[in-house]
Parts: C-alpha cells; structure tokens; sequence
C-alpha cells in the first residue's frame, strides 16, 4: 500500500513494506508521555525497557581512553578481533557454549540491529522461491521479532502461550508446530514484556523436541535465542543458554549485547555467536551483509565492551543493579496483589510484569471513556491518571488482553505509580 495522501498529489509512494509497516508502540507511549512530560505534566513513565542505572565508571573510562588515544577510524565491520575473541571466552566460560572462536561471533549495532542482519541471512520470501521461510514464534513476544522477520520475507507462526503457564511453551506445542518450511524458532528468556523465564530442565526439553525434529523434519531449523536479559534474573531460576545444549548447539544462533545487564543502552552494542562450520559461514555472511549497512560499531566503544566483560569491578556494580531489580519485582508484585481486578504471573526475569487487564473490559472510567480493549485502558491511565504503562496487543496471542509494566525505576515511583493504578481500577463502574 503506497501513501494516498502523497501519491495523490504528487505521484511518489512510499515501498510497500514501509508503508504498511507499524511504529513500535513501546516507543509510541514512552514518547507521548515524555511530550506529556515536558509539557509539565505529573506522569510516571513505566513504558521504556531501559535501566534507570548509569554506565559504570570502569566502562566510560575505557572508551574515554581510546578516544583520547586516537581510536577513531574505521575497524574490521563485525568487530576488532581481540574483542570478538573476548566475546567468545565469556560464551563458552560463563554460558557453556563451546567451539566459539572470535570468528564465531560478530558485533552489531545493538541487538535489534544483530536481529534484523540475522533473520535477513536466513529468511527467503516465497517470491525468492523460499522453501523453508516460516518463523516459529511463542508470543506474547517483543514487538520487533515480527515485524523485523517479516521484512526479511518470514511467514511468523505464533505459538500462543498463558498466563497459567508463565507464557512458556510446551515441548509437545513445539514438536506440532515444526514443519519442514520451518526455519527460524524464536527463543527469549527471560522475557520482555513476560518477566518470566524458562528453567534448564524445560529448555532441556525444547532443545530435544528441536534436535529430534531437525534430524527428520526441518533439517534447515535455526533457534534464535535472543539472551540479552540473562543477567537480570531473581526468582531462583538459573539462565541457561540454549546453545549450551550439545544436540542443538550447531544450529543455535546466541544473540545477546551490553544494554541491559550493563546500563549501556545508548551505546548501541550488540552481538551474535553460534559455533560450529556453519557458525562462522553464518557469522562471514552477516558481516558481508552488514559491511552493506553499517559497518563497524563506533570505534572507541569496543574497548569499552571488552572491560564491560572482563573487570570485576563491572560485574559487582551489574550485581548491584540485579539485587536492585530483584526488590522492585517484589515490591510491585506485592503492590499489583492488592488489585484483585488484574492477574500476573510471578515475575522471575528482566524487569517487566505483564499483567492481565481483561477484567476492566466493558468498565468505565472517571473520565468517562468505555474500555474495550488493553490499548484503552493504557491510553485512560496516562490521559487520567499520568501513568504510562505499555498496551499489550501488539506483542501478540493473549497479550491483547494485558500491558506491559517496565519496573526499570526507583521504588518510590513504583509505589507512587501502583498507588494511583488501584486507584484507578476502583474508580471503575
């Protein structure tokens, strides 16, 4: 679909797929309500996945010092190569993922853009002449896994999960869903906008039901993981990478990067790894892709990526902030009890709750607006209360009837913003 209102006038149109592309509504609501707040506005922001924790120190100096030391050139496009080496060692010592050398493993320009350079180096649409171009998708699920693999020409089949079951899919789900047009299963945990994640034993489980499927159905299947929440974790659940798991590590794309656990969003660093021949096949593609794009990340961050990983002053401060996440997650689980109206899973991971707001459908609110859907019950509470929560439609299955809640935020604001959800609630009629 061109743009009419260009088109008509003037004979130029947007390509298709831009035109019929959605905004992210992450982004959407996290704008509207820092507009509201600019405006001078009381709202209390609960809609952006980004740590309100500064970059630690040890980090900024390092890439303070490169740049003063002149690294500001170009560098080799997927990374240099003493960082993707440093990379490798941290996949293999502290997520068991083995075979990895620096030439298994690629930088990009923050995680979404690794997302985006991967499933466009697996993903044939069926103009192409694509045989195996179906993404297996467990939602609900981050907005952009969608949109990013259907850009690259992928057919996204859902598989739908339950706030019962903590959104997890089941092996037997799985093994259903695998066809031999499969070629990408999508894998995040812990998970944003869930905060939920998968034990070992389970992904022991889904890793069996893939190795056992890969070898007579779907030989072309990649898994996707994307574990760039793996270091927020709090509800005595061990992470576990799936490329650990030897059945399945040749075919396991790891993709991870520094913005969560490290508080460096705006740095704009991700990664990817997957062992074995293909691995570095695979890795050589993306970068001759990416060279196509971006090239290399900014030069004088890697040095900081590679102290991120490496200094043990880093790693204490990221335990800080996981202790700190983990009081929050209590503390707003505990707040969101109190309104017997919404139901929520324990959240385990990452710092998101994603409630079910289903009962206030059909409600009116103070203001007097009828609700019929998440998306209204997220737009009456930042018009009427200030508060903004994320709805939950387009992070697909179930997540049409819940909103996603970031608790990346001090604990006064959570009790101040959870404090006027209640109210809000039990204004209802």
């Amino acid at each position: 679909m061109s743009s009419p209102s260009i088109e008509n006038s003037t004979g130029l149109s947007l390509a298709r797929r831009v035109a019929q592309l959605k905004p992210s509504v992450t982004v959407a609501f996290t704008n509207r309500a820092k507009a509201m707040k600019k405006d001078g506005k009381d709202v209390l922001i609960f809609a952006a996945g980004q740590p309100d924790f500064d970059t630690p120190q040890p980090i900024k100096d390092a890439a303070i010092r490169a740049l003063q030391d002149g690294m500001t050139g170009y560098q080799p496009t997927l990374g240099p190569a003493d960082v993707r080496e440093t990379i490798a060692e941290k996949l293999t010592t502290e997520n068991g993922i083995r075979g990895l050398t620096g030439d298994h493993v690629g930088i990009s320009v923050g995680g979404k853009h690794a997302l985006f350079i991967a499933m466009h180096c697996l993903l044939d649409s069926a103009e192409e002449g694509g045989a195996q171009n179906e993404v297996l998708l467990p939602v609900p699920a981050w907005v952009s896994y969608r949109p990013i693999a259907e850009l690259a020409g992928g057919r996204v089949v859902e598989l739908e999960t339950q706030p019962t079951d903590d959104f997890k899919i089941t092996p037997e789900q799985l093994a259903d869903a695998i066809t031999p047009r499969s070629r990408i299963l999508v894998m995040n945990s812990p998970s944003n906008p869930c905060g939920t994640m998968y034990t070992p034993k389970e992904l022991e489980s889904l890793a069996s039901v893939v190795a056992e499927k890969a070898a007579t159905v779907a030989p072309g299947l990649v898994v996707l993981t994307d574990e760039i929440y793996e270091k927020i974790t709090y509800g005595g659940i061990a992470h576990k990478s799936l490329g650990s798991f030897e059945s399945i590590a040749d075919r396991t794309l790891t993709i991870n990067g520094m913005s969560k656990a490290f508080a460096m969003t705006g740095w704009r660093v991700g990664y990817s790894a997957m062992p074995g021949a293909f691995g570095k096949t695979f890795i050589k593609a993306m970068g001759t892709l990416q060279g196509q794009m971006t090239t290399n990340i900014t030069a004088f961050v890697y040095p900081a990526v590679k102290e991120a990983l490496t200094n043990p002053a880093v790693a204490e401060q990221v335990e800080t902030m996981r202790q700190s996440f983990a009081k929050r997650a209590t503390l707003i689980e505990g707040l969101l009890a109190e309104i017997p109206q919404l139901s929520c899973p324990k959240p385990t991971g990452a710092f998101y709750v994603f409630p079910d707001v289903g009962n206030l459908f059909g409600l009116t609110t103070p203001g007097g607006r009828t609700l019929g859907s998440a998306m209204d019950v997220c737009e009456a509470l930042l018009d009427e209360v200030g508060v903004a929560l994320v709805p939950g439609e387009d992070f697909g299955g179930c997540g049409e009837h819940c909103a996603r809640i970031s608790f990346a935020c001090d604990e006064a604001t959570i009790v101040d913003g959870m404090g006027r959800l209640k109210t809000f609630v039990e204004g209802l009629s």
